[in-house]
């Protein structure tokens, strides 16, 4: 099993800045990964916003099994927690979230309210790990580009406070994950979803243990994309090393290039170009 640990420097600084800006919010919003919704939660996120209430959005639901989907938002309400399953960039997955925050703040709002406090904005905090997309979701409420996204962890920059023509207000943080991974297999489903920057990482070793995952539990759809029929036994670099040669990826004396292959592979996991795939059961 691979031993992952990722917590640079600026990680530390946004733990930092929750919780010295949460005192300026109502609620946060957890955005997480559809695709592995418990392990892209931040354990740390209860403490360091204060007792504030949380919602958790389940974004790039799109790219995840649906039935798993569903089964994760019905565990999450079973144990108190507000959720909501979106695409962060589509329109009415949107809207859904700002639906759902108001739900969420719905006392607190009828209490500002009699309070003679009608128009009082709404203010939220929007926290995540790197790569779940946080800042796309911004850039949806806004309409243009108000926050700098990418597609490589650690793209955006400090905070920023976007404010929306219906008066609410989020302010949007750089993407934190936590200073040590104690579950192994979830810090591998976040190096598979592209949390953890690959640079840091022997992505072979990582292809190789997505590819046994997928075999296992989605067969068909690795058959189907890299025209394989899997045999009875076989490793996750048997498994690469097949992709490889499927792809024509060789070098020189004959062998699979399967740096290039793990590359491809990751990338088009990360992509959805799989199909809809979820890495953990909600049980």
């Amino acid at each position: 099993m691979m031993d992952i640990q990722w917590f640079p420097g600026h990680m530390a600084k946004t733990r930092r800045l929750i919780s010295e800006n949460i005192k300026l919010c109502d609620c946060a919003v957890e955005i997480v990964d559809a695709r592995c919704p418990q392990s892209s939660r931040n354990p740390e996120l209860p403490r360091l916003v204060g007792g504030k209430k949380v919602l958790v959005v389940v974004n790039k639901s799109d790219i995840a099994d649906p039935n798993e989907t569903q089964k994760w938002i019905k565990r999450f309400e079973r144990e108190g927690t507000a959720a909501v399953s979106v695409c962060c960039n589509d329109a009415k997955g949107v809207q859904k979230i700002l639906e759902a925050i108001r739900e969420m703040l719905k006392e607190k709002i009828e209490r500002d309210r009699a309070r003679g406090l009608v128009n009082k904005p709404i203010r939220t905090m929007v926290c995540g790990i790197p790569n779940v997309g946080k800042s796309s979701f911004i850039n949806k409420l806004y309409g243009k580009n108000a926050a700098v996204k990418g597609d490589r962890p650690g793209v955006t920059r400090g905070k920023q406070w976007i404010t929306l023509k219906n008066g609410m207000e989020f302010l949007d943080t750089p993407g934190i994950l936590w200073p040590k991974f104690d579950d192994k297999e979830a810090a591998l489903r976040l190096a598979y979803t592209g949390a953890v920057k690959d640079d840091i990482l022997d992505t072979e070793e990582l292809c190789a243990h997505l590819c046994e995952f997928l075999a296992e539990n989605y067969k068909s759809k690795l058959e189907e994309r890299y025209k394989l029929e899997l045999p009875d036994e076989y490793t996750g670099f048997e498994l690469l090393e097949s992709i490889c040669r499927k792809r024509g990826f060789i070098v020189k004396g004959g062998e699979a290039d399967t740096l290039r292959g793990a590359s491809v592979v990751l990338d088009e996991f990360r992509g959805g170009k799989l199909g809809r795939i979820t890495l953990e059961k909600a049980f």
